[in-house]
């Protein structure tokens, strides 16, 4: 939905500017059936459940652009995560937890200002078979494929075939900007991506600091490179992701040192379905804790906008691993998991 208007401040301007204002959306649901889930009071078991954003997550929001004159044009985004099965705004309970920010965009790019993605989030959908999606997907494996920090200023510039984006955030999760300790909180970040014809290759490094003065000092680094490959009417896709946290998350947290490797396909039968299927393996160093995650998605478009879908996926864990299907942590330590999810995705 586009809201187009021409307007000038008496006073203020001496000539008309064109400007629109554009609400857009997702919402994404699907029923799940899933075992081996840890609840409340040491129970665990198999659950069916209602979830929201399985392939997409669940959002609405607004852009703008405004023509300032000589190639140069004022932008916003204010995008807001929400689940649908409850109504409750998601990204820790944000108004606009998925993206706030306002810039200028040239032709040499844009330079933005508020809550945004990292490199990883820009570039990384391209790489995973699954999209990057909330749940069965890389980002499943590993949440940085989906962070954002706040407090951000933001480049991104398009040339061609080559896209370049680099970040700095004096502070991510509503932490830092201390006084005194410019360290805490903060992340920064780029990456680069080339397509061309069929091939698609991108790169991307984050890295940030401890929330607190007390854990400034410690980073978690991450670097990872993917491709992509489209012949005929399939794709085919790989990647690797490097770790090295210090223990970022708290005084008595462990470094951690890990290895990702994905790769995937998928193959459009007819203009409407589509099947995918992806394959994640996580090496920790010094550990046995190895885990695979396996899925294989369906996608039927019933139109442009909207269309139905079944994943079903499998994580196999060992020596005390928690990799369920919807995240570190949500599957019982050392138990397999399995599950399938029917749902529904429009967009507007």
């Amino acid at each position: 939905m586009t809201v187009a208007a021409a307007s000038a401040a008496p006073g203020l301007v001496n000539a008309q500017t064109a400007s629109n204002v554009t609400l857009y959306g997702i919402v994404d649901a699907g029923v799940e059936v899933i075992n081996n889930v840890a609840g409340s009071g040491g129970a665990q078991g198999t659950v069916t459940r209602l979830n929201s954003g399985n392939l997409s997550g669940s959002r609405w929001g607004l852009r703008g652009t405004e023509d300032l004159g000589g190639g140069l044009k004022g932008i916003f985004v204010l995008e807001s995560g929400f689940d649908i099965d409850t109504g409750l705004s998601g990204q820790g309970s944000r108004l606009f937890g998925r993206q706030a920010y306002v810039g200028l965009q040239a032709d040499i790019g844009a330079l933005t200002l508020g809550r945004q993605q990292n490199a990883l989030y820009d570039l990384f959908g391209a790489y995973d078979p699954m999209g990057v999606g909330p749940r069965y997907s890389l980002n499943t494996v590993d949440s940085a494929f989906n962070n954002r920090a706040d407090n951000a200023i933001k480049y991104t510039g398009k040339f061609g075939g080559l896209t370049a984006t680099a970040f700095y955030s004096f502070g991510r999760d509503n932490n830092g900007e201390v006084p005194g300790s410019p360290k805490a909180g903060r992340n920064f970040g780029g990456g680069l991506a080339y397509a061309a014809g069929a091939f698609s290759i991108g790169a991307a490094y984050d890295q940030y600091q401890g929330g607190t003065v007390a854990l400034e000092d410690r980073s978690a680094r991450r670097a990872a490179i993917g491709t992509a490959v489209t012949i005929g009417d399939g794709k085919v896709f790989a990647g690797y992701r490097w770790l090295k946290d210090d223990g970022t998350g708290s005084a008595t947290a462990a470094p951690v040192r890990s290895n990702v490797y994905w790769a995937g396909a998928q193959y459009r039968f007819t203009p409407a379905f589509l099947l995918t299927g992806a394959a994640y393996y996580t090496d920790t160093h010094n550990s046995d804790a190895d885990p695979w995650m396996l899925v294989l998605s369906a996608d039927y478009s019933l139109s442009k906008r909207t269309d139905v879908y079944l994943n079903v996926g499998f994580a196999k864990n060992k020596s005390g691993s928690s990799l369920g299907l919807n995240g570190v942590g949500t599957v019982v330590p050392g138990e397999n998991q399995t599950g399938a999810t029917v749902g529904l995705r429009h967009r507007f």
